[in-house]
Protein backbone atom coordinates (compact mmCIF):
# COMPACT_ATOMS: atom_id res chain seq x y z
CA UNK A 1 0.00 0.00 0.00
CA UNK A 2 2.91 2.42 0.81
CA UNK A 3 4.82 1.37 -2.30
CA UNK A 4 1.73 1.74 -4.34
CA UNK A 5 1.05 5.81 -2.84
CA UNK A 6 4.67 6.31 -3.21
CA UNK A 7 4.91 5.66 -6.56
CA UNK A 8 1.63 7.58 -7.60
CA UNK A 9 3.16 10.32 -5.64
CA UNK A 10 6.01 10.44 -7.69
CA UNK A 11 3.65 10.31 -11.04
CA UNK A 12 1.63 13.20 -9.95
CA UNK A 13 4.66 15.26 -8.87
CA UNK A 14 7.48 14.29 -11.21
CA UNK A 15 8.78 17.40 -12.02
CA UNK A 16 9.08 19.18 -8.42
CA UNK A 17 10.45 15.89 -7.37
CA UNK A 18 12.97 15.66 -9.91
CA UNK A 19 13.62 19.66 -9.22
CA UNK A 20 14.20 18.65 -5.37
CA UNK A 21 16.37 15.43 -6.27
CA UNK A 22 18.46 17.55 -8.76
CA UNK A 23 19.16 20.11 -5.87
CA UNK A 24 19.59 17.93 -3.05
CA UNK A 25 22.18 15.41 -4.77
CA UNK A 26 24.04 18.70 -5.70
CA UNK A 27 24.45 20.12 -2.07
CA UNK A 28 25.19 16.81 -1.10
CA UNK A 29 28.35 16.85 -3.63
CA UNK A 30 29.17 20.10 -2.78
CA UNK A 31 29.95 20.11 0.45
CA UNK A 32 30.81 16.45 1.57
CA UNK A 33 34.45 16.89 1.30
CA UNK A 34 34.75 12.92 0.65
CA UNK A 35 32.61 13.15 -2.16
CA UNK A 36 35.05 16.35 -3.76
CA UNK A 37 36.76 13.60 -6.41
CA UNK A 38 33.18 11.82 -7.30
CA UNK A 39 31.74 15.09 -8.02
CA UNK A 40 35.08 16.23 -10.24
CA UNK A 41 34.35 12.88 -12.24
CA UNK A 42 30.60 13.09 -12.47
CA UNK A 43 30.30 16.48 -13.32
CA UNK A 44 31.38 16.31 -17.36
CA UNK A 45 29.59 13.45 -17.50
CA UNK A 46 25.86 14.95 -16.78
CA UNK A 47 27.00 17.85 -18.95
CA UNK A 48 27.28 15.48 -21.81
CA UNK A 49 24.15 13.34 -21.01
CA UNK A 50 21.99 16.00 -20.59
CA UNK A 51 21.92 17.13 -24.86
CA UNK A 52 21.40 13.74 -25.12
CA UNK A 53 18.05 13.50 -23.18
CA UNK A 54 16.68 16.34 -25.01
CA UNK A 55 17.22 14.51 -27.94
CA UNK A 56 15.65 11.66 -26.80
CA UNK A 57 12.41 13.89 -25.39
CA UNK A 58 12.27 15.40 -28.26
CA UNK A 59 12.51 12.09 -30.85
CA UNK A 60 9.81 9.82 -28.60
CA UNK A 61 7.73 13.63 -28.86
CA UNK A 62 7.89 14.07 -32.56
CA UNK A 63 7.62 10.02 -33.14
CA UNK A 64 3.60 10.49 -32.05
CA UNK A 65 3.44 13.69 -34.45
CA UNK A 66 1.15 13.96 -37.23
CA UNK A 67 3.55 15.53 -39.40
CA UNK A 68 0.68 16.57 -42.00
CA UNK A 69 -0.55 18.84 -39.56
CA UNK A 70 2.26 21.15 -38.56
CA UNK A 71 1.11 24.41 -39.87
CA UNK A 72 0.96 27.89 -38.72
CA UNK A 73 -2.35 28.77 -37.00
CA UNK A 74 -3.61 32.33 -36.01
CA UNK A 75 -2.85 32.24 -31.92
CA UNK A 76 1.09 31.34 -32.93
CA UNK A 77 0.96 35.28 -34.63
CA UNK A 78 -0.48 36.98 -31.40
CA UNK A 79 1.71 34.70 -29.12
CA UNK A 80 5.20 36.27 -31.34
CA UNK A 81 3.50 39.68 -31.52
CA UNK A 82 3.51 39.79 -27.35
CA UNK A 83 7.14 38.15 -26.96
CA UNK A 84 8.13 40.77 -29.20
CA UNK A 85 6.12 43.93 -27.53
CA UNK A 86 8.08 42.00 -24.26
CA UNK A 87 11.34 42.33 -25.69
CA UNK A 88 10.84 45.79 -27.10
CA UNK A 89 9.78 47.03 -23.46
CA UNK A 90 13.17 45.46 -21.80
CA UNK A 91 15.54 46.95 -24.24
CA UNK A 92 13.87 49.94 -23.78
CA UNK A 93 14.29 50.48 -20.25
CA UNK A 94 18.04 48.93 -20.21
CA UNK A 95 18.88 51.45 -23.48
CA UNK A 96 16.68 54.44 -22.17
CA UNK A 97 18.36 54.68 -18.69
CA UNK A 98 21.56 53.36 -19.63
CA UNK A 99 21.59 50.82 -16.86
CA UNK A 100 24.77 49.42 -15.37
CA UNK A 101 26.07 47.22 -12.54
CA UNK A 102 23.04 45.72 -10.84
CA UNK A 103 20.52 46.88 -12.32
CA UNK A 104 21.80 46.01 -15.64
CA UNK A 105 22.74 42.37 -14.51
CA UNK A 106 18.87 42.13 -13.27
CA UNK A 107 17.34 43.60 -16.77
CA UNK A 108 19.57 40.88 -19.00
CA UNK A 109 18.59 38.07 -16.29
CA UNK A 110 14.91 39.22 -16.72
CA UNK A 111 15.04 39.64 -20.39
CA UNK A 112 16.46 35.92 -20.77
CA UNK A 113 13.33 34.92 -19.15
CA UNK A 114 11.36 36.65 -22.42
CA UNK A 115 13.82 36.31 -25.14
CA UNK A 116 14.85 32.96 -24.47
CA UNK A 117 12.28 30.51 -27.17
CA UNK A 118 9.56 28.23 -25.85
CA UNK A 119 10.74 24.59 -24.77
CA UNK A 120 10.68 22.20 -27.32
CA UNK A 121 9.08 20.27 -23.90
CA UNK A 122 6.75 21.94 -23.62
CA UNK A 123 4.89 19.60 -26.61
CA UNK A 124 4.97 17.06 -23.71
CA UNK A 125 3.16 18.84 -21.25
CA UNK A 126 0.88 20.11 -23.80
CA UNK A 127 0.00 16.60 -24.80
CA UNK A 128 -0.36 15.48 -20.96
CA UNK A 129 -2.81 18.60 -20.49
CA UNK A 130 -4.81 17.32 -23.78
CA UNK A 131 -3.95 20.23 -26.04
CA UNK A 132 -2.51 19.95 -29.61
CA UNK A 133 1.24 18.34 -30.43
CA UNK A 134 1.19 19.65 -33.61
CA UNK A 135 0.17 22.78 -32.81
CA UNK A 136 3.02 23.23 -30.03
CA UNK A 137 5.48 21.62 -32.45
CA UNK A 138 5.15 24.38 -35.00
CA UNK A 139 5.05 26.83 -32.73
CA UNK A 140 8.57 25.96 -31.30
CA UNK A 141 10.19 26.02 -34.47
CA UNK A 142 8.62 29.91 -34.87
CA UNK A 143 10.00 30.69 -31.73
CA UNK A 144 13.17 29.67 -32.30
CA UNK A 145 13.36 31.71 -35.21
CA UNK A 146 12.25 34.53 -33.35
CA UNK A 147 14.93 34.18 -30.35
CA UNK A 148 17.39 33.40 -33.64
CA UNK A 149 16.65 36.73 -34.97
CA UNK A 150 16.46 39.13 -31.87
CA UNK A 151 19.35 37.57 -29.93
CA UNK A 152 22.01 38.81 -32.29
CA UNK A 153 20.03 42.13 -32.71
CA UNK A 154 19.32 43.53 -28.81
CA UNK A 155 22.95 41.41 -27.12
CA UNK A 156 25.38 43.60 -28.47
CA UNK A 157 23.41 46.85 -28.17
CA UNK A 158 23.76 45.76 -24.20
CA UNK A 159 26.76 44.29 -23.58
CA UNK A 160 29.30 46.43 -26.00
CA UNK A 161 32.01 44.07 -25.43
CA UNK A 162 30.21 41.69 -26.51
CA UNK A 163 32.39 39.63 -29.49
CA UNK A 164 29.22 39.15 -31.56
CA UNK A 165 28.72 40.06 -35.29
CA UNK A 166 25.15 39.48 -36.92
CA UNK A 167 25.85 36.76 -39.09
CA UNK A 168 28.49 34.66 -36.24
CA UNK A 169 25.57 34.78 -33.72
CA UNK A 170 22.72 34.46 -36.11
CA UNK A 171 24.21 31.05 -37.68
CA UNK A 172 25.57 29.82 -34.54
CA UNK A 173 22.01 30.17 -32.61
CA UNK A 174 20.50 28.39 -35.49
CA UNK A 175 22.74 25.81 -35.71
CA UNK A 176 22.12 25.00 -32.06
CA UNK A 177 18.67 25.40 -33.13
CA UNK A 178 18.74 22.70 -35.75
CA UNK A 179 20.80 19.72 -33.75
CA UNK A 180 17.77 20.13 -30.98
CA UNK A 181 15.09 19.86 -33.38
CA UNK A 182 15.70 19.52 -36.52
CA UNK A 183 17.77 16.16 -36.22
CA UNK A 184 15.11 14.36 -33.82
CA UNK A 185 12.57 15.68 -36.03
CA UNK A 186 14.16 14.04 -39.04
CA UNK A 187 14.88 10.11 -37.22
CA UNK A 188 11.42 10.71 -35.53
CA UNK A 189 9.72 11.15 -39.28
CA UNK A 190 12.13 8.42 -40.53
CA UNK A 191 11.31 5.93 -38.00
CA UNK A 192 7.46 6.84 -38.29
CA UNK A 193 7.31 6.16 -41.83
CA UNK A 194 9.58 3.53 -42.38
CA UNK A 195 10.60 1.67 -39.37
CA UNK A 196 7.39 0.56 -38.11
CA UNK A 197 7.95 -1.72 -35.31
CA UNK A 198 10.32 -0.13 -33.66
CA UNK A 199 7.50 3.26 -33.61
CA UNK A 200 5.07 0.61 -32.44
CA UNK A 201 7.27 0.20 -29.50
CA UNK A 202 8.38 3.56 -29.01
CA UNK A 203 5.03 4.64 -28.70
CA UNK A 204 3.30 1.85 -26.64
CA UNK A 205 5.65 3.38 -23.81
CA UNK A 206 3.03 5.76 -21.92
CA UNK A 207 4.59 9.05 -20.79
CA UNK A 208 8.24 7.88 -21.78
CA UNK A 209 9.12 11.37 -23.09
CA UNK A 210 7.91 13.19 -19.83
CA UNK A 211 9.81 11.35 -17.58
CA UNK A 212 12.71 11.40 -19.86
CA UNK A 213 12.14 15.28 -18.85
CA UNK A 214 11.89 14.16 -15.63
CA UNK A 215 15.12 13.37 -15.45
CA UNK A 216 16.74 15.97 -17.62
CA UNK A 217 15.10 18.12 -15.12
CA UNK A 218 16.89 16.79 -12.11
CA UNK A 219 20.35 17.64 -14.39
CA UNK A 220 19.38 21.16 -15.25
CA UNK A 221 18.29 21.86 -11.69
CA UNK A 222 21.00 20.91 -10.50
CA UNK A 223 23.31 22.93 -12.58
CA UNK A 224 21.04 25.91 -11.21
CA UNK A 225 21.68 25.37 -8.11
CA UNK A 226 25.68 25.54 -8.81
CA UNK A 227 25.23 28.52 -10.28
CA UNK A 228 23.46 30.18 -7.86
CA UNK A 229 25.78 28.91 -5.07
CA UNK A 230 28.62 29.85 -6.96
CA UNK A 231 27.60 32.97 -7.70
CA UNK A 232 29.69 36.72 -6.67
CA UNK A 233 27.24 38.78 -5.48
CA UNK A 234 24.87 39.51 -2.70
CA UNK A 235 21.88 37.89 -1.57
CA UNK A 236 19.72 40.43 -2.50
CA UNK A 237 20.43 40.75 -5.88
CA UNK A 238 19.90 36.94 -6.04
CA UNK A 239 16.17 37.33 -4.47
CA UNK A 240 15.48 40.36 -6.69
CA UNK A 241 16.32 38.43 -9.74
CA UNK A 242 14.12 35.34 -8.43
CA UNK A 243 11.48 37.44 -7.62
CA UNK A 244 10.99 38.87 -10.58
CA UNK A 245 11.80 35.66 -12.91
CA UNK A 246 8.68 34.75 -10.86
CA UNK A 247 6.39 37.53 -11.95
CA UNK A 248 7.62 37.14 -15.33
CA UNK A 249 6.58 33.35 -15.68
CA UNK A 250 3.30 34.39 -14.22
CA UNK A 251 2.77 37.47 -16.46
CA UNK A 252 3.63 35.07 -19.65
CA UNK A 253 1.53 32.10 -18.62
CA UNK A 254 -0.94 34.51 -18.19
CA UNK A 255 -1.18 36.28 -21.14
CA UNK A 256 -0.45 33.47 -23.40
CA UNK A 257 -3.33 32.14 -21.87
CA UNK A 258 -5.84 34.83 -22.44
CA UNK A 259 -4.41 34.94 -26.08
CA UNK A 260 -5.44 31.34 -26.31
CA UNK A 261 -8.90 31.50 -25.34
CA UNK A 262 -9.98 33.52 -28.30
CA UNK A 263 -8.58 30.70 -30.49
CA UNK A 264 -10.06 28.00 -28.15
CA UNK A 265 -6.53 27.27 -27.49
CA UNK A 266 -5.84 28.10 -24.28
CA UNK A 267 -3.40 25.52 -22.77
CA UNK A 268 -1.34 25.25 -26.13
CA UNK A 269 -0.74 29.08 -25.93
CA UNK A 270 -0.30 29.58 -22.34
CA UNK A 271 2.70 26.93 -22.53
CA UNK A 272 3.86 28.68 -26.04
CA UNK A 273 4.71 32.16 -24.02
CA UNK A 274 5.23 30.67 -20.55
CA UNK A 275 7.47 27.61 -20.77
CA UNK A 276 11.32 28.15 -22.20
CA UNK A 277 14.02 26.73 -22.95
CA UNK A 278 16.12 27.31 -19.97
CA UNK A 279 19.09 25.67 -20.27
CA UNK A 280 19.35 27.30 -23.78
CA UNK A 281 18.82 30.68 -22.33
CA UNK A 282 21.41 29.71 -19.57
CA UNK A 283 23.71 29.09 -22.44
CA UNK A 284 23.15 32.12 -24.06
CA UNK A 285 23.06 34.12 -20.56
CA UNK A 286 26.66 32.92 -19.54
CA UNK A 287 28.11 32.87 -23.18
CA UNK A 288 26.97 36.15 -24.30
CA UNK A 289 25.99 38.82 -21.30
CA UNK A 290 26.90 39.39 -17.38
CA UNK A 291 27.00 35.46 -16.28
CA UNK A 292 25.28 36.55 -13.28
CA UNK A 293 22.51 37.02 -15.75
CA UNK A 294 21.87 33.25 -15.85
CA UNK A 295 20.61 33.28 -12.42
CA UNK A 296 17.30 34.94 -14.11
CA UNK A 297 16.60 31.68 -15.74
CA UNK A 298 17.76 28.83 -13.90
CA UNK A 299 15.48 30.27 -10.67
CA UNK A 300 12.62 30.56 -13.87
CA UNK A 301 13.01 26.66 -14.17
CA UNK A 302 11.57 27.02 -10.63
CA UNK A 303 8.74 28.92 -11.14
CA UNK A 304 7.44 27.40 -15.03
CA UNK A 305 7.45 24.10 -13.58
CA UNK A 306 5.55 24.91 -10.55
CA UNK A 307 2.76 26.19 -13.39
CA UNK A 308 3.71 22.97 -15.19
CA UNK A 309 2.74 20.57 -11.86
CA UNK A 310 -0.14 22.63 -11.12
CA UNK A 311 -1.95 22.10 -14.27
CA UNK A 312 -1.09 18.47 -14.46
CA UNK A 313 -2.31 17.90 -11.22
CA UNK A 314 -6.23 19.85 -12.31
CA UNK A 315 -5.84 17.70 -15.42
CA UNK A 316 -5.63 14.23 -12.96
CA UNK A 317 -7.83 15.94 -11.05
CA UNK A 318 -10.42 15.94 -13.58
CA UNK A 319 -10.04 12.87 -15.32
CA UNK A 320 -10.69 11.39 -12.18
CA UNK A 321 -13.61 13.36 -11.17
CA UNK A 322 -15.08 12.89 -14.88
CA UNK A 323 -13.99 8.55 -14.76
CA UNK A 324 -16.46 8.47 -11.32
Amino acid sequence: MIKERTIRLIKDWTLPVSMSTGALLYLIFAFTPQLEEAAMFFDPIFDAILPMFMFFILFVTFCKVDFHKLRPVTWHLWVSVFQLIFIGVLMGLILGFTMTGDSLILMEAILMCVISPCAAAAAVVTQKLGGSLEQMTTYTFISNFITAMMVPICFPLIEKGANMTFWAAFSKILYEVAVVLLVPMLLAYIVKHHIHQLHKKIISIKDLSYYLWGCSLMIVTGTTVKNIVHANTTVTLLFAIAMLGMVMCVVQFAVGRFIGHYFDHTQESGQALGQKNTAFAIWMAYTYLNPLSSVGPGCYILWQNIVNSIEIWQKRKTNSLSAS
